[in-house]
């Protein structure tokens, strides 16, 4: 009994170890099942090549208003981004002075009138007993003589007060033409001298782009170039064209200033404003895939590229170079062949030499 029972544990000690080694063991490794993907076609297209540039929006017209008289500011009229027309009163400076010497330059002018008209009437009556022969030619002579200077002091008096009224106006400072308001630096009570700046007026048209370009790329500077004109947020404002080539190297810039006409409303851009300007140098065909297309993994972008491999397909992890970006797609300057099939979906599931059906196929 006792050797049965020995026999009996040895048996079921030899079958657990059994079952615990089988439970361990890995299971059979199987063949990796192929991914359903969607593919694009790696097709030429025209790129534009561009460089961004910062530029800066300048009025053609934009007056800077000083004063042409000196005097305290009593009234302010705008405030800065108004809208003016030509002619519109902005400020007025204190014009007091000058309208007291208005005032006594009309009471010269009346005490000059009162003189010439008496030598006038006193002219007539001289010539009457002239040729009555009751006075002298010498007395007739000299009756047309205090005619003639009281005639020239009142003509002079008059002369000058119709110029010291015209110096009122320049006590008005007002729009040379119709624009926008730029800072107002002056406050009411402040003395202005005919060299302190009120303000400044651009018009509302006619604006530029003004655009700096490396010196190193001056060979390829010329009138007629696109212009690409972003806002900060890149944003398209509108396309323009280059219409300005300055001849020189701004030396404290080391660039050359070129313009580009801006026809865009105030409400868009404003005079001084910051932008930005691409500027296309030339256009050529490049390899051009869809964004959804790329992967980016340490800072390098890659593709997955199908390819046949025997009687299959499988991803191939390529890398690329990006170009700019049109519209959805990327342009790539490297890494790519036109004809090349590029891996749009399930990119993210993706490893090198998977394998992977395309979807229809």
């Amino acid at each position: 009994m006792r050797s049965i029972s020995g026999f009996m544990f040895g048996v079921i000690a030899a079958a657990a170890m059994s079952g615990c080694h089988q439970a361990s063991a890995p299971p059979k490794a199987g063949g990796m099942q192929a991914m359903p993907v969607k593919t694009a076609e790696v097709v030429l297209a025209p790129v534009a090549q561009r460089s961004e540039y910062m530029a800066t929006i300048m009025s053609r017209r934009s007056a800077t208003m000083q004063p042409q008289v000196s005097g305290r500011l009593t009234q302010i009229l705008v405030r800065s981004g108004d809208h003016v027309k030509a002619g519109q009163p902005l400020m007025h400076v204190d014009a007091q002075p000058q309208l007291a010497m208005v005032e006594a330059q009309r009471a010269t002018e009346r005490q000059k009138k009162a003189l010439f008209d008496y030598n006038t009437v006193e002219v007539e009556r001289q010539r009457k007993l002239f040729e009555a022969g009751v006075i002298s030619r010498d007395a007739w002579e000299q009756a047309q003589q205090s005619y003639a200077n009281t005639k020239a002091d009142y003509e002079s008096a008059s002369s000058s007060r119709k110029t010291q009224e015209e110096q009122l106006a320049y006590y008005t400072v007002r729009a040379p033409f119709d624009g926008v308001v730029g800072d107002v630096p002056v406050h009411v009570g402040d003395y202005a001298s005919t060299t302190t700046v009120l303000t400044t007026v651009d018009e509302r048209k006619d604006l530029e782009a003004y655009i700096y370009i490396p010196t190193e790329r001056a060979g390829d500077v010329r009138v007629g170039l696109a212009v690409e004109l972003l806002d900060t947020g890149g944003k398209l404002i509108e396309k323009s064209a280059i219409d300005f080539v300055s001849p020189q190297v701004d030396s404290s810039l080391q660039g050359i200033l070129v313009k580009a006409p801006v026809h865009s409303s105030v409400d868009t851009v404003r005079n001084a404003q910051m932008i930005k300007a691409r500027v296309v140098w030339s256009t050529k065909p490049m390899a051009v895939i869809p964004v959804l297309a790329v992967t980016r993994l340490g800072g390098q972008s890659f593709v997955f590229v199908m390819r046949q491999l025997n009687d299959k397909f499988i991803a191939v992890q390529t890398p690329v170079v990006l170009g700019d970006t049109v519209e959805n797609n990327y342009s790539i300057s490297s890494g790519l062949q036109s004809g090349d099939k590029v891996i749009v979906s399930s990119t993210q599931f993706l490893v090198n030499g998977m394998p992977v059906v395309p979807l229809g196929a």
